[in-house]
């Protein structure tokens, strides 16, 4: 028997264009300011998100992943926002394994777009 194992790879969408903007309507000081505060938010509530999965508190998960949303669509986060959608509309449905994977799949694609976000800045600057 072989066993393998699996390495999901997450491809992130981040809207160039609305971080543009942002940088052009705000300003590049302000703009990075709260582009800088957006993804502290995200950070802290991507793992508001996980704990309260491990804990069983899906009204705190929901809470935390809509939060999620908004922020990120917000700062161009296109598929955080999808992805932490699904993990809402999953946290009020009776299928653990997708939810498991959704929360699995937040966690890897809210790591990338941080990090992609990052690169952005760091690249406009």
């Amino acid at each position: 028997m072989v066993v393998r194992t699996m390495r999901p790879e997450a491809v992130v969408q981040v809207d160039r264009e609305r971080l543009d903007h942002l940088y052009a309507q705000l300003g590049a000081s302000n703009a990075e300011q709260i582009v800088s505060r957006a993804m502290e938010e995200l950070a802290a509530r991507l793992d508001k998100v996980e704990r309260s999965y491990k804990k069983g508190q899906f009204g705190e998960m929901q809470k935390a992943a809509r939060s999620m949303i908004a922020i990120s669509e917000q700062i161009g986060m296109e598929t955080f926002a999808r992805v932490a959608s699904d993990v809402n509309m999953l946290a009020t449905q009776d299928d653990g394994a997708a939810l498991a994977a959704t929360v699995a799949r937040l966690k890897r694609i809210g790591e990338r777009s941080l990090l992609a976000v990052w690169d952005l800045q760091d690249a406009s600057v």
